[in-house]
């Protein structure tokens, strides 16, 4: 057996010789190895983990349902409060506004007031936006509470893959921060529909629930260990690791694994965002704001803001075709999360842009046909098949690949300000597709989906020439990876 005692930033590996343990060991079980240091966890249990995930991911289900919230609310918000399009366009993409300006304060808030800390300023951040949308009289208070929202849930976008990946066995990470994904998936979908039989004003109050039950279940779990480590709060750091593994778990090598970690990563200087162009982070930034940048510029957000209106376009019923979306987006990320830790990282991402290049040609072609007057009873066929293939594929990999890819690619001490960096990138993409998206249909329907099309083989080609795989390594194998 060997202890390894890894140079973070290097990705040197020494080995130490131990003692050879005995083959049968009495009364110790190995339950599962540590998250990010490799070591065996013995007589441990994952309940405390799957509880702070389950708690953690509240916050995506609220990131869901701000997204979604605009959509069935459209016309009910427009003729209470006698709205012009002008103004609803501004509520529907003020919220993005919010999240771009968010994406700078999320890693900043999350390292100083740890990872709980900043899922609690979101959920009151986010609280605060939906009581002003269900007060709201007019369009300020309205575009006031939209923005509020998208403010906090930037953070969340951050801190909940990141929460994750921190506390979570290295066999289970992938699998667990997918269901980050999954999640806002559902927030969506519950938005779809519970919002056509409720009012906008009561669905804004329902929309508080899932902050709650976020604050209300942190007094249940733990802090990151990492954090507390990394912040010098040394016995809060072992009770957290404790609670994580169970009370009988033997954590003694994991405490030394991160310990050694933090003292590493402490000795670099504090980092800004002009530190993330050394050389030693360059790598890592290119992965994250590359992944992101194509998973956006893929359309997806133009395509799932504006799903309703190309269904229509293409002859078929705006309503069926949205419910039929949602339903598809939840079993497909179930799968992905499964397949997260099974087929890794990078081999999912570039199968889902393989499959949303397709999805985008079908689409394509079914406009492209519309245009010439040529088989038009193929027409909503195609159009219907591309977009959900499309979303099929999306949800399978290119939805939760890259925010699990950047849960995992920064160090310590600049995973603050590189998230932030990543975040502000994918939020930014979300407005700039979802605010071209009506302009470029207007210019030519089948070439915007074929220029969604060539983004996503740019992704594949990006993929397999930059993002090594993450699955089953460790935290420090993934920096010796990246910087060999």
């Amino acid at each position: 057996m060997g202890k390894k005692s890894r140079d973070i930033e290097n990705g040197g590996i020494n080995r130490h010789e131990e003692l050879e343990q005995p083959f049968i060991q009495p009364k110790r079980v190995v339950a599962h190895e540590d998250g990010d240091s490799g070591n065996t966890i013995k007589n441990g249990s994952i309940g405390m983990v799957l509880l702070s995930t389950g708690v953690a991911v509240c916050g995506s289900f609220q990131f869901g349902i701000c997204v979604g919230y605009s959509a069935p609310s459209q016309s009910a918000i427009r003729k209470d409060l006698r709205l012009s399009i002008t103004e609803y366009s501004m509520f529907g993409s003020i919220l993005s506004i919010g999240a771009v300006l968010g994406a700078f304060t999320s890693g900043k808030i999350a390292d100083s007031l740890g990872r709980k800390g900043a899922m609690r300023v979101s959920s009151v951040i986010c609280t605060a936006g939906w009581l002003a949308i269900y007060f709201a009289q007019g369009a300020i208070l309205l575009d006031i509470g939209r923005f509020l929202t998208g403010y906090g849930i930037s953070a969340f976008s951050y801190v909940v893959p990141v929460f994750i990946a921190e506390i979570a066995p290295k066999h289970l990470r992938g699998g667990l921060a997918t269901l980050n994904q999954l999640f806002i998936i559902l927030g969506a979908s519950f938005t779809f529909i519970i919002g056509t039989i409720i009012s906008w004003r009561t669905l804004s109050l329902i929309a508080i629930l899932p902050c709650i039950i976020l604050v209300l279940g942190q007094w249940f779990i733990p802090e990151s260990p990492r954090w507390l480590a990394k912040v010098g709060r040394e016995e809060e750091f072992e009770v957290a690791l404790q609670r994580l593994h169970g009370k009988d778990a033997d954590v003694s090598g994991e405490k030394a694994e991160i310990q050694e970690y933090i003292v590493t990563s402490q000795s670099l200087p504090k980092a800004n965002i002009l530190d993330l162009f050394q050389r030693r982070y360059i790598r890592s930034v290119i992965i994250g704001v590359g992944l992101m940048v194509f998973q956006q510029f893929a359309g997806i957000n133009g395509v799932q803001f504006y799903a309703s209106e190309t269904f229509e376009a293409a002859g078929f019923s705006g309503s069926i075709g949205t419910t039929a979306y949602a339903c598809l987006q939840v079993p497909i990320t179930l799968l992905g999360a499964f397949l997260m830790d099974k087929s890794g990282r990078r081999v999912l991402v570039m199968v889902s842009a393989a499959g949303m290049f397709i999805g985008s040609i079908l689409v394509g072609i079914s406009f492209s046909l519309k245009g010439d007057g040529l088989l038009l009873d193929w027409v909503p066929i195609l159009a219907v098949s591309g977009v959900l293939v499309y979303v099929a594929f999306f949800s399978i990999g290119m939805g939760a690949g890259p925010w699990v890819i950047m849960s995992e690619i920064f160090p310590i001490n600049v995973k603050g300000v590189g998230g932030s960096l990543v975040v502000f990138v994918n939020w930014s993409g979300a407005w700039v597709v979802s605010y071209t998206y009506n302009s470029l249909m207007n210019w030519s329907s089948s070439g915007t989906y074929y220029l969604y099309g060539a983004v996503c083989v740019l992704t594949i080609l990006f993929v397999a020439k930059v993002v090594p795989e993450t699955k089953g390594k460790t935290l420090e194998e993934i920096q010796a990876s990246l910087n060999p």
